[in-house]
């Protein structure tokens, strides 16, 4: 099943707030401070056309939800979801399985971005995007996010459309013995479950990192740094 779910939030953080203001002003509806700030910057945000609304700290910190919101809040447009059949025509994708830690998700979609990978595929029935935006510094406004609830079904549909799957796990080969095919989908699994050995049967390859020092793990976000580089830059 392909979903495609559309959510409102309140972004804040002054480093999420500033990458919206410069990139996407147009998706600000209204801009709460709850400090002051300088002029130019003043400037700007009303330069947006928002409404502009000061807010003692306690109002902030209830709307950020206990967060730290460093003086910076808005009420954003909806965000959309991208449709897989987008992002099925596109030939560097990575699909998130089963990752449901929104901090890793979006320090993953950060990497993914910065990397130059094309689109993210989550498979999960649904998300907390405010977080993921939030831990992804605002890179997931940048790339197509597409929301799948079936694993299995994804892979097959990459298949079908071309992709040749690369499934990570311990004792997958040595990613710097791989050569990636043009059109790649790089699947990473949680750190406790890793990908289901269904999913990782139906894939096309397995591949992992070669860990020194007797370390038998990484953090998923810094593995998935790591492979990306050497997907789209072998």
């Amino acid at each position: 099943m392909i979903l495609a779910i559309i959510s409102r939030m309140i972004i804040y953080g002054k480093q999420l707030f500033l990458h919206i203001l410069t990139n996407h002003a147009d998706k600000i509806e209204e801009v709460y401070l709850a400090k002051e700030c300088d002029k130019p910057l003043f400037s700007k945000i009303c330069g947006t056309g928002a409404t502009i609304k000061r807010v003692d700290n306690q109002k902030a910190q209830s709307m950020a939800h206990g967060g730290n919101h460093q003086g910076f809040l808005a009420k954003v447009a909806e965000y959309e979801f991208a449709t897989f059949s987008q992002v099925k025509k596109l030939d560097r994708i990575a699909v998130f399985y089963g990752i449901s830690d929104v901090g890793n998700i979006g320090a993953m979609v950060r990497s993914a971005y910065a990397l130059g990978v094309e689109g993210v595929v989550v498979v999960t029935k649904n998300i907390n995007i405010e977080g993921v935006l939030r831990a992804s510094s605002g890179a997931a406004y940048e790339l197509p996010i597409v929301l799948f609830e079936d694993g299995l079904t994804l892979i097959n549909e990459l298949k079908q459309a071309g992709f040749c799957t690369y499934a990570t796990a311990s004792g997958g080969k040595n990613v710097s013995e791989i050569k990636f095919k043009s059109r790649t989908a790089l699947i990473m699994g949680s750190e406790g479950d890793g990908i289901p050995k269904k999913a990782v049967a139906k894939c096309d390859e397995c591949v992992g990192i070669s860990l020194k020092n007797g370390w038998d793990s990484l953090n998923v976000s810094a593995a998935f740094a790591i492979i990306c580089d050497r997907m789209i830059n072998e």
